[in-house]
């Protein structure tokens, strides 16, 4: 074998600062789910301190050299990919100053722990105190990342998510979305009219709602020797692979929130403790995109976890912890779990008018990176286009309007359109899959779920990064992203 020095100095590089992001990211998730409200101003400051010196290592000036020498060095094909990890991620972090990235995380982690009281207490004039200096900041990092790169300024933010997407593909798969949605949603609810759901009757003990929540997490073949379940604010899969760090949140009036919330983060868990250990610390051991990452979590909760088969492996569940009541039978529970109802909260969002909430934002935060509108916009446009595509008046309810999520606190620009490329990518997943497996249905329905984790750990799970996402879903699927495959599962579940 022959030597390559440059490319093991990268490598030696890239194992450093995937340990320090291991410290990183649990500080982080510390900082969501059990820091004391007083610790936040020093978490920012080492948090800070954190993104800079991480930021410093990956713009030092030796890597340049470094990755042009390792490029002219007998690599196999694996260490091709990951090479070409690292040479993105170095670019990406050029373009960037160091002091910008720490004013950055440092404004971030203030809106965002500000944003905690201000969303219960519906102020959005407060809360544009802090957001407009995230926003500033995040234009100036697009400027930065478009200089380099060659993008529009959205589309530099866009492709730290989802790499080689685009919003000209967005407008038009989303313009598709659009144009046929409306008209399935009016479908199914004149459908579900005609049904008769019984209510569950609560209230459902939050300490129950945790062991239901374990125990679906255990059946999802997640593992608790290399992560745990706990409670934040808004719903996260953090941590690293090694040590997976889930939340979710409970209400005593809602346990299939918590439930089906937990069930999505722990796709993400999933996907990321079957990472390939063989390359962990290095790029190409990393997700692939967060379009393919919300895959894995929607393949979870939607596809697998509104299944009428597995909805009937739950049923028992349910009842054990609740106790026993007619709501519980399987076919009334799966009714519960498939209702279609425009709402306010995209996170409570069922999966047929869920991707109207990705379009609202999409269609806000490209124009606000722009420059083509002002944070003080937001609301008004808001407001539009919830009563244009969901019928609903949030006029003056920022606390389930422009406040509900989280992303934008801290500069997460261009991360929504991955949830509904995501759900996407997860219908062409099982339609692969039931190709590859055409007794599926059967089997998910007799309890047996290890051919889909089989079929996700080989096909997506240990393929991490070594492919660019249109070569991950050819190989996986046959063919690249199809959003064909996202409205048949919706019309056979729904109408069929």
């Amino acid at each position: 074998m022959q030597a390559t020095p440059a490319y093991d100095a990268l490598t030696h590089t890239y194992n450093r600062l995937h340990r320090l992001s291991h410290l990183q990211s649990l500080a982080g998730w510390d900082q969501a789910a059990k820091m004391p409200p007083k610790g936040n101003a020093a978490r920012a400051a080492a948090l800070g301190e954190m993104a800079a010196l991480m930021h410093r290592m990956r713009t030092d000036p030796a890597l340049a050299d470094t990755i042009a020498r390792a490029e002219q060095e007998a690599l196999s094909e694996m260490q091709r990919a990951n090479l070409r990890e690292i040479r993105r991620d170095w670019l990406r972090a050029n373009a960037l100053p160091e002091s910008l990235v720490h004013r950055r995380q440092l404004a971030g982690t203030r809106c965002e722990h500000a944003w905690r009281k201000q969303r219960p207490a519906n102020d959005w004039q407060g809360f544009l105190g802090n957001f407009r200096e995230v926003l500033a900041l995040a234009r100036e990092e697009a400027r930065l990342l478009s200089e380099r790169s060659g993008l529009s300024r959205y589309d530099a933010l866009l492709d730290r998510y989802e790499p080689g997407m685009s919003s000209a593909t967005l407008d038009r798969v989303f313009g598709e979305l659009r144009r046929w949605l409306p008209g399935l949603i009016a479908q199914v609810r004149e459908r579900q009219a005609r049904e008769t759901v019984l209510a569950p009757v609560g209230p459902f003990p939050v300490e129950a709602q945790r062991r239901l929540c374990e125990r679906v997490i255990h059946l999802l073949g997640f593992d608790f020797e290399a992560g745990r379940l706990d409670v934040s604010t808004h719903p996260f899969c953090g941590g690293v692979p090694e040590d997976v760090r889930l939340t979710t949140r409970f209400d005593e009036h809602d346990f299939l929130g918590s439930l089906l919330g937990t069930v999505h983060e722990t796709g993400h868990g999933r996907y990321e403790q079957n990472l390939p250990r063989d390359w962990l610390g290095q790029p190409l051991a990393e997700a692939r995109s967060m379009a393919v990452h919300e895959s894995q979590s929607l393949s979870f909760e939607m596809q697998l976890g509104r299944h009428r088969g597995f909805v009937a492996l739950l049923a028992p569940m349910v009842a054990e912890a609740f106790g026993a009541q007619p709501a519980f039978a399987p076919d009334n529970l799966h009714r519960l779990m498939t209702r279609v109802e425009p709402g306010l909260i995209r996170v409570d969002a069922d999966e047929v008018t869920y991707p109207a909430h990705v379009i609202l934002r999409y269609e806000i935060e490209r124009p606000l990176i722009e420059g083509e509108i002002e944070a003080k916009d937001i609301p008004a446009l808001w407001d539009a286009k919830m009563m244009e595509l969901l019928g609903l008046d949030t006029r003056g309810d920022y606390r389930n309007g422009p406040l509900q999520d989280v992303h934008w606190t801290d500069g997460g620009f261009g991360y929504f359109p991955c949830y509904s490329l995501g759900a996407m990518y997860a219908a062409q997943w099982f339609a692969a899959m039931r190709r590859d497996l055409p007794d599926l249905d059967a089997r998910i329905a007799a309890g047996e779920l290890t051919p889909v984790f089989d079929w996700l750990r080989t096909r997506i799970w240990s393929q991490a990064s070594r492919w660019t996402t249109d070569e991950l879903a050819l190989r996986a699927s046959g063919e690249t992203l199809n959003p064909s495959h996202f409205k048949a599962h919706l019309e056979a579940r729904y109408l069929g």
